[in-house]
């Protein structure tokens, strides 16, 4: 079966989702992450993404991403994957690949989606039972987007700047978000869209992007179209 073609549209964010090979372990040690941030920060800046969330879980990363130029996600992802895998192979004496196939990625509608796909993405590692809360987890962008603590990655989108006229205002709205629960129905969108590549959206911006790309944003359904 073909690979999907990538959406490729500029200012529109991503949701990104790339794992370990079988599931494996992409981070043995604290140094592992602070090189996989590193990495991620250099891609970035060279083919111009601005990364708005992120979270580096045991065996798989996500991230969220808006391009700013053609194909920028696609060329940041291959690059810090080079970058990245041949550190990994170096330090633990390996070889091979260490992602499960190439990346897969969902068109997220701004208006509707992007606050709650940025909580999505920082409280991985709660839904995962490894902390009770997303501050307690120094390998996401929860942090920088929360406290006065810089961070030369993270870049805000407009929707998160209109939280609040100050930092401390934006900080403290977008902490108070997490007190909202994320509903089941939505979590589900935001894995079926992923795993499916397609559009995280209202019906409004699926039709625009369809319209743009002349390609699938929603899930088709089972069996033959009529005829």
């Amino acid at each position: 079966m073909p690979r999907k073609p990538r959406f490729n549209l500029i200012d529109i964010p991503q949701h990104v989702i790339q794992r370990g090979n079988n599931r494996q372990p992409c981070f043995f040690r604290k140094s592992d992450y602070i090189r996989y941030l590193s990495d991620l920060k250099i891609a970035s800046e060279k083919y111009d993404c601005k990364i708005h969330a992120y979270v580096l879980m045991t065996n798989h990363v996500h991230i969220l991403v808006t391009p700013m130029t053609n194909h920028a996600v696609s060329e940041m992802m291959q690059s810090l994957g080079r970058r990245y895998v041949r550190y990994f192979n170096n330090t633990y004496n390996r070889t091979g690949t260490l992602w499960e196939g190439r990346f897969k990625s969902s068109l997220i509608d701004s208006e509707r989606y992007l606050l709650i796909c940025m909580r999505y993405i920082e409280m991985n590692p709660v839904r995962a039972s490894m902390v009770n809360h997303p501050d307690e987890y120094p390998w996401s962008s929860y942090r920088s987007n929360t406290t006065n603590i810089p961070s030369a990655l993270v870049s805000t989108h407009s929707i998160y700047n209109n939280l609040g006229t100050s930092c401390n205002q934006r900080h403290a709205a977008y902490k108070e978000l997490f007190a909202l629960h994320i509903d089941n129905d939505t979590l589900h969108d935001i894995r079926q869209t992923l795993n499916h590549e397609i559009v995280l959206g209202q019906a409004s911006f699926k039709d625009k992007i369809k319209g743009i790309s002349k390609r699938t944003v929603r899930l088709e359904k089972a069996g033959r179209p009529w005829r």
